[in-house]
């Protein structure tokens, strides 16, 4: 088969041929139609990410089609179109991942092949009011997004939400959910193109974070916020603190920007923020996620395409941050 393989810290995706997997025990074989790409596959990349191994196939998310089943009682699934759960030995407690806990990609071979093997466990119908690539590009920024928003910060209709950071798939998917849910969403970016695409699809407004007291400014427009999704990290996250209003809850799911600097204490005991740590999800919240797409007929948004040959090209496009929305492979 054809793959895009990575074969040492800051190697070039190259695309090649690599030996097609052979499903054992409770495993399936896929043929995969689209890929996406996560952040994760660029730090991978960059040698940013613990446990590295190579070569390797990277790629969390896909949209395929079950092409052989190991065990005889998972042959219902042969032909069906399909998504995966990328968290893939999350444990037994819902709270927290075991510390055995894989995601699909590393160290285990990903999605950027034209055919992976997965636990059956882990499959669940491709919603049918979705594209292949639409599907593609749901799974890891869907669950992250998801459990973010709803099992850490346990977002209320009607509340105010800020998104950090939008543009990215996890940010995106984070305000696509909150609108979704009836809440009052508000976004930043360093480009105003991007605030003005999130606003077309429901956010109230946002802010440009490159200019002067953008925060004080969100305050007065907003009213504050009760819960913030944030990827960044960094200097700016004490200004989150002073956003936030009594009783507030912040899910940090990342740190693009870097380390914290949390501000003011008092005003964190003071307004009884509660400061959230989210990665991935479990198994029940990666189904809860794709039962709340298919009940309000969200939709990724797709950034590009590109050609599985091109994966080095489609890494470079997410590193230099020019999308809005998800990066796809056409295998």
């Amino acid at each position: 088969m054809k793959a895009a393989v990575l074969h040492e810290i800051n190697g070039k995706f190259i695309y090649q041929d690599f030996e097609q997997p052979v499903p054992t025990g409770n495993e399936v074989l896929i043929k995969v139609n689209h890929a996406a790409l996560n952040h994760r596959d660029v730090f991978i990349q960059k040698g940013q990410y613990a446990g590295l191994a190579f070569p390797i196939i990277c790629g969390s998310d896909l949209c395929g089609v079950v092409v052989q089943a190991a065990n005889p009682s998972h042959a219902d699934w042969i032909g069906k179109e399909v998504i995966v759960n990328p968290s893939l030995t999350w444990g037994d407690n819902p709270r927290v991942q075991a510390k055995t806990y894989t995601i699909l990609g590393l160290p285990n071979n990903g999605s950027f092949a034209e055919y992976i093997v997965v636990p059956a466990h882990l499959l669940y119908p491709k919603p049918t009011h979705l594209s292949s690539q639409a599907a593609a590009a749901l799974p890891l920024a869907g669950l992250t997004a998801f459990r973010a928003l709803f099992s850490r910060a346990k977002v209320k209709a009607g509340e105010t939400v800020l998104v950090t950071g939008i543009g990215g798939g996890v940010a995106i998917y984070a305000a696509q959910f909150a609108i979704a849910h009836a809440c009052k969403v508000y976004v930043t970016s360093g480009s105003d193109e991007k605030i003005a695409k999130a606003v077309s699809f429901g956010a109230i407004g946002g802010a440009n974070y490159k200019t002067t007291d953008w925060h004080k400014n969100l305050a007065k427009e907003s009213g504050g916020f009760d819960v913030i999704i944030d990827g960044a990290g960094g200097p700016d996250f004490s200004k989150l603190i002073d956003l936030c209003n009594p009783g507030a809850r912040i899910a940090s799911y990342g740190a693009t920007v870097g380390a914290w600097n949390t501000g003011v204490p008092a005003k964190i005991f003071w307004k009884q923020i509660d400061i959230l740590g989210s990665t991935m999800g479990n198994e029940e919240e990666f189904k809860q996620m794709v039962d709340f797409v298919n009940q309000h007929q969200l939709v990724p948004i797709v950034a590009k395409n590109f050609p599985l040959a091109q994966c080095e090209d489609a890494a470079r496009f997410m590193d230099d941050g020019r999308q809005f929305g998800k990066i796809v492979l056409d295998i």
